[in-house]
């Protein structure tokens, strides 16, 4: 699970598996491009070319799991380095596209078995 990995490995050293589809791949580099704003499945299957349902089929065949689940690791994963880079708890969590500070932390901790302060550099 990436939070196991996470939590043993150097933060600068890690990177989010890459989509080997094309498809796949511009989808997550429109999600990734601004984390602040949620984007749907349906949105980036529009913007990529590609059904909502082969969207969603490729992500759970390349990352073994649905795109909700991926975009929280990915917004998980940039809030890391986001933290680890000096923000606040609150500014990783609006540049990451949390609603709230509280809604942030509690999902931080219960991926990744640590509070979102414990990260900060």
């Amino acid at each position: 699970m990436i939070n196991d990995r996470l939590l043993r490995a150097d933060i600068t050293a890690l990177q989010l598996p890459t989509a080997r589809d094309p498809r796949l791949a511009a989808a997550c580099r429109l999600a990734l491009k601004d984390l602040s704003q949620p984007r749907t499945l349906t949105w980036l299957s529009g913007r990529v070319g590609v059904g909502e349902r082969q969207l969603g089929r490729l992500f759970r065949a390349e990352f073994g799991g649905t795109y909700p689940q991926w975009r929280t690791n990915a917004r998980i994963f940039q809030a890391m380095i986001e933290l680890s880079e000096g923000a606040t708890v609150t500014q990783a969590a609006h540049r990451c596209g949390w609603a709230t500070p509280s809604a942030f932390i509690d999902t931080f901790t219960r991926v990744m078995g640590r509070t979102p302060g414990s990260y900060r550099g």
